[in-house]
């Protein structure tokens, strides 16, 4: 039966910090929100929950790990970055959503 290289089933070193499917993955997703905050389409603040949900589920998904985690903290930290550098362009004032047709 042919697997493929994201099977989650998958652990260990293919779950390294130089995983190019991950870091193609996260990068493409901040780029993303990025581009769907500066379009007005979603709002800096709203961008902000969203990537702070998913550091929260990293951090459980993490310590839940245990001793094999460590792959996780690295996703966890990723993930900071990108709240941060969202943070940043939020600047001082909100920017409200708009519906593209």
């Amino acid at each position: 039966m042919p697997t493929n290289d994201n099977d989650p089933a998958k652990r260990g070193p293919t779950l390294s910090s130089s995983d190019p499917h991950g870091h193609a993955a996260l990068l493409l997703v901040e780029s993303l929100i990025h581009g769907l905050c500066e379009n007005s389409t979603l709002s800096v603040g709203q961008a902000v929950e969203i990537t702070e949900r998913a550091i929260s589920v990293q951090f459980d998904q993490a310590e839940a790990a245990d001793g094999e985690g460590a792959p996780l903290w690295r996703s966890h930290a990723l993930l900071s970055v990108i709240a941060a550098s969202l943070q940043v362009d939020g600047g001082d004032e909100p920017t409200s959503p708009q519906l593209v047709l």
